[in-house]
């Protein structure tokens, strides 16, 4: 066996400089820059899933459902290869995030437009972040955040 190139379970034979693969362990240097990608990932990963599940249950929109489902696998596909990395940046317990108060409660109106948001905008500081770890996976992360704006304008459009 030599050394893993990048290809690791779940990328499917995809090219290393398509993922965040190439993404060194993290220094002090670039540890704040690998802490940003890791509470994004979570944060995109999080929306995805309450939309996802939005559609499957509430809904009952398979359409939907399935590229909701495809924009997160995607993701995982891009990420996989780094998550060691980015799992030894993390550091959940300092972060000043973690004590924040949550919004009140709200209609399912706006939990789905503010998950919406939410998944957009961590997919485009991943995209910007991206660029200084792994350059090749910005465009990734731009195609991905632009599925979600068509996803979000089709359930506008359809639930509300």
């Amino acid at each position: 066996m030599g050394k893993d190139r990048g290809r690791g379970p779940g990328t499917r034979g995809r090219r290393a400089a398509k993922t965040l693969a190439g993404a060194r362990r993290p220094t002090p240097d670039s540890r704040s820059v690998f802490r940003v990608l890791d509470a994004n990932l979570n944060r995109a990963r999080e929306g995805l899933r309450v939309l996802e599940d939005t559609a499957r249950f509430v809904w009952e929109t398979s359409s939907l459902f399935r590229k909701l489902r495809e924009i997160r696998h995607a993701l995982d596909r891009t990420t996989r290869s780094a998550y060691p990395t980015l799992l030894a940046a993390r550091a959940s317990v300092r972060d000043m995030g973690r004590t924040m108060k949550e919004t009140p409660a709200r209609s399912w109106r706006g939990l789905v437009v503010s998950n919406f948001r939410r998944t957009q905008e961590a997919l485009r500081v991943l995209e910007e972040y991206g660029k200084t770890i792994s350059p090749a996976a910005a465009p990734r992360f731009k195609a991905m955040r632009f599925r979600l704006y068509s996803a979000e304008k089709q359930t506008i459009k359809k639930f509300f």
